[in-house]
């Protein structure tokens, strides 16, 4: 694409990718938070996927960044891991193999998940990121800080929470729709914050309640806060397994997500699945290789990206260059975001994933939709939230997908094997 071409639609890309940035921004944050990862890596990712991804990809419409999909995912594999250098091998396999993929034209292989196992994926997801928001939303850490020391949560960041998930949910209600709610819901939560730091500051929110993105005080400096790997990782079996996961659930997220925007394309545009993979694939090698989380294209950003008008790929560049600024340029105030802030938004992504409706539309099916929907869901869960087996823990979305695979086949052939979308 030649810079002419770029900017030939800039009067609506520059807006739209300003809008896309403020969704974006706090996602970032929240999936590292949900990943159990440094803040930074998210906006490494996010500044990946606009401006690298961005570049490459011949999707016009589509922003790319880290997932909340993943977010178990990377969790389960930095906890199995323990060291984030190690784990960024992990990152840089998908990568390569995302690349592997597109060359060798594997485009087409979201076609070939059935739609019932598809929705069991996205709705464990949803409940997994649930379980693990909701002891940030009262203060603690994890699940078990929250069952054992119930009695002494947290109060204000309670309270923070249920405002941001209030400001959310009635500002989509609200007609201006440039502005996204859970931007409002952050700004009002450190305004609340800021004001309990001067009137009460016993029970204002601190330190490891808040987010904490580096500082720098100079070029060199912030250049020191990017992590590489520690390439010894690609001798780890463990690690390798990891990669592989990454590259397929990460390329399917991707994969149907890119179907979703291309439908909500006005003018009807049609993405290439296979080079698609090959951005995706660069874009996670250099995720790995300067210590990002997995990015895959993603619905929300993609879809805000639609609704505020946004033409071509500019709108998604421009907001990667934000989001670059923004981590160079106002650090200082994005460590006075409340975590439990970013959790009412979590909260509420996790709920659309696995809203009741959803349970109640895949039994109004039938057991031959049913029954491979929820035989994913048990297995992802078994595995990824309550860890029935240690050395499998955090491995539930790839073996919950090829259980769900085996059922749907057992149970259907290949009558349920059809063309799939988000549309949940």
């Amino acid at each position: 694409m030649t810079n002419k071409s770029l900017f030939a639609n800039a009067g609506k890309d520059i807006p739209a990718g300003l809008v896309v940035f403020l969704v974006a921004l706090p996602l970032c944050l929240g999936i590292s938070l949900a990943s159990g990862a440094p803040f930074f890596s998210g906006i490494i990712s996010g500044i990946i996927g606009g401006i690298v991804i961005g570049f490459i990809s011949n999707s016009q419409l589509s922003v790319s960044g880290p997932a909340a999909g993943l977010a178990a995912l990377v969790l389960g594999a930095i906890t199995s891991i323990g060291n984030y250098p190690m784990f960024l091998c992990a990152v840089l396999i998908a990568g390569i193999l995302q690349i592997i993929m597109g060359v060798f034209k594997l485009g087409t292989i979201a076609n070939y998940i059935p739609s019932s196992v598809i929705k069991g994926l996205l709705t464990s997801i949803g409940i997994i990121i649930i379980a693990k928001q909701l002891p940030i939303a009262f203060g603690f850490k994890n699940l078990s800080e929250l069952f054992n020391t119930f009695s002494s949560f947290n109060t204000i960041a309670l309270i923070i929470c249920i405002v941001a998930i209030g400001i959310i949910l009635g500002w989509e209600k609200v007609k201006l729709k440039l502005i996204p709610g859970a931007l409002i819901a952050v700004i009002i939560a450190v305004v609340i914050n800021e004001i309990l730091k001067v009137a009460n500051p016993s029970i204002a929110l601190t330190n490891t309640r808040l987010v904490d993105v580096p500082v720098a005080k100079n070029a060199n400096e912030f250049l020191g806060f990017f992590t590489f790997p520690n390439f010894s990782g690609f001798t780890n079996s463990n690690i390798i397994v990891y990669g592989v996961v990454f590259a397929i659930i990460a390329s399917l997220e991707t994969l149907l997500s890119i179907e979703a925007i291309d439908n909500l394309d006005p003018q009807k545009r049609k993405t290439n699945n296979n080079r698609e993979l090959i951005a995706q694939g660069i874009g996670n090698s250099v995720a790995g290789l300067i210590g990002g989380l997995p990015v895959t294209s993603v619905i929300v950003r993609s879809s805000a990206n639609v609704n505020a008008g946004g033409k071509s790929k500019l709108a998604t560049i421009f907001h990667g260059i934000l989001l670059l600024l923004s981590v160079i340029l106002i650090p200082t105030i994005l460590n006075k975001i409340p975590l439990s802030a970013l959790a009412a938004i979590l909260l509420l992504t996790g709920y659309k994933l696995a809203k009741p409706a959803i349970f109640k539309e895949a039994f109004s099916k039938g057991i031959t939709a049913f029954a491979p929907f929820i035989i994913t869901i048990i297995f992802i869960l078994a595995i990824d939230l309550f860890e029935i087996w240690k050395p499998i823990s955090g491995k539930g979305l790839l073996i919950g997908v090829i259980a769900g695979i085996v059922s749907a086949f057992a149970i259907n052939g290949k009558k349920d094997f059809t063309n799939n979308n988000l549309s949940h």
